[in-house]
């Protein structure tokens, strides 16, 4: 009874929301999807737009079928940017959230093979399908905003009629970084444009940590530059931006050390990058790699668990933790690429983690968490401050941070 009228209430509500959205016909509205990075590009083109507009973006602590009426029904007479998150892992979905709101400008960050299980999208091939319809649906008016890249996101580009924006790491795309350079304060780089004809270059700095952050700035700017925010305002945006907790953020940790905190969301990509952002950070103390296990990927886990590990091993990382039985084949991949078998420990889950955690670290070691939202891996933090935590779940769906759990016991 209780979720039949659950369901009632929220389709009232996307009736609502869709409703007043009619009562704002000049909003400008972007739409943003991908396997990985949307709400750091949300939040990215919220800094730069905001130097010039009134924006409204999409709450970064629900699901979007429940967000994107919620945000709608925030809208006021002095909106004038709407910066949607398009999340997706159902099939089908991605239609139901364009009937509510189609944008203007389309961004799609990167394809992995997340939400790949046979009960979500199924396949690759089934991603690919369902985040492309955002760009599908847009006018030969509109813009897309391709992250080329990503091998898939590039082949994308054949399925829209809007005019379409390139970003990434080669001189032959519209926006593309040189010189990146991460430390602990930040990210730095070249961004190299085209302005009027003619090639620019402009040095960004952002307090955001890591280098698969330039694309977010990337993306953003380049929206900024199609709704007249010219690149120093928006780079002025950026460098006040600020990266979010346990999405790579620099944190005092316990026992005296500096933690890497990127526990919020963990797929193959983002792994990666933040194992690539621990390498590249100069240190002089020990670095350690606390990885939890990668979640919804379907028949792609082992082999993207394993490739995560054949890239560890080449790093500048000096110790390999691990929890939960599918990151066994990051090891396997570690120690198939040679790395030292004598540093690396695997646990069952976040108490063994934690123990050995106590007794390994030492003052100023820099150490990285990462792990699926589902896993919950700020436990081990909890557990290492000293409090109690009974919890032994190796997967929860909740959402909401360990700390506020009222199933959690601390002292």
């Amino acid at each position: 009874m209780l979720n039949s009228l659950k369901k009632i209430f929220h389709i009232f509500r996307r009736q609502l929301a869709k409703f007043w959205l009619k009562f704002f016909p000049k909003l400008i509205i972007i739409g943003i999807t991908g396997s990985y990075g949307k709400t750091n590009t949300v939040q990215a083109i919220e800094a730069v737009l905001k130097t010039k507009f009134q924006t409204l973006t999409t709450d970064i602590n629900l699901d979007t079928i429940y967000n994107l009426p919620l945000t709608l029904l925030k809208i006021r007479p002095k909106t004038k940017v709407l910066i949607l998150e398009y999340g997706v892992d159902h099939k089908g979905e991605m239609d139901k959230h364009l009937a509510l709101v189609k944008p203007q400008i389309g961004v799609i960050t990167g394809i992995t093979p997340v939400h790949s299980e046979k009960n979500l999208l199924g396949s690759l091939e089934g991603i690919i399908k369902e985040k492309s319809k955002l760009i599908e649906k847009l006018t030969q008016k509109g813009w897309a905003i391709l992250n080329f890249d990503n091998q898939y996101v590039r082949k994308m580009a054949q399925k829209t009629v809007a005019s379409i924006i390139s970003y990434g790491n080669k001189p032959q795309f519209n926006y593309w970084a040189s010189d990146i350079k991460v430390n602990l304060k930040g990210t730095s780089f070249l961004l190299h444009y085209n302005e009027v004809g003619k090639k620019q270059i402009k040095a960004i700095k952002t307090k955001l940590i890591g280098k698969h952050f330039v694309h977010e700035i990337m993306t953003a700017l380049a929206v900024g530059k199609i709704l007249g925010v010219d690149i120093n305002h928006g780079a002025q945006g950026i460098n006040n931006l600020k990266p979010l907790s346990g999405r790579m953020s620099i944190e005092e940790g316990p026992l005296e050390t500096i933690l890497l905190n990127d526990s919020l969301r963990a797929n193959p990509e983002s792994t990666i990058a933040g194992l690539e952002t621990l390498a590249a950070i100069k240190h002089s103390s020990k670095k350690i790699a606390v990885l939890g296990e990668m979640g919804e990927l379907g028949n792609y886990c082992q082999k993207e668990h394993y490739r995560v590990g054949t890239v560890f091993a080449k790093l500048n990382i000096d110790f390999l933790i691990t929890i939960g039985s599918d990151t066994k084949w990051i090891i396997k991949g570690a120690k198939d690429r040679r790395f030292p078998k004598k540093e690396i420990f695997y646990a069952e889950n976040v108490r063994e983690a934690a123990l050995f955690l106590k007794e390994t670290l030492k003052p100023n070691n820099l150490w990285y968490l990462k792990g699926s939202r589902l896993k919950h891996l700020e436990r081990i933090l909890l557990i290492l401050e000293g409090k109690r935590v009974d919890c032994q779940l190796t997967s929860c769906h909740n959402y909401w941070s360990c700390q506020n759990c009222p199933k959690l016991v601390k002292e």
